[in-house]
């Protein structure tokens, strides 16, 4: 894991969101995380089910990967990396985009 992993922040993901951008978040949490709240477009795929999901995650597409606190998510990031797709790691996770909230 030498290959750096772009990241972006809960406060750009606010900002493409509130300009209608269209673009494509993973949640990776488990479903007692979720259930707490999430952020509404983003698709739920536990971390654990990625490799065997593979199918939904459209290759063509930059994904942004979230989960609690942004470690999780930077190891998904990796992994999808690996298998050539285009992705981006919000730094901080949920516990930062609730913080960020207005």
């Amino acid at each position: 894991m030498t290959e750096h992993i772009e990241t972006i922040t809960p406060a750009e993901v606010k900002a493409k969101l509130k300009k209608g951008e269209a673009i494509s978040l993973i949640d990776v949490r488990e479903d007692e995380e979720i259930a707490a709240g999430k952020i509404p477009e983003a698709k739920h795929i536990k971390m654990m089910e990625i490799p065997d999901r593979l199918d939904e995650i459209k290759k063509d597409e930059e994904h942004i990967i979230i989960c609690r606190s942004g470690k999780r998510s930077e190891n998904v990031s990796y992994f999808l990396h690996d298998h050539g797709y285009k992705v981006k790691n919000m730094v901080g996770g949920m516990l930062a985009y609730e913080r960020d909230s207005e």
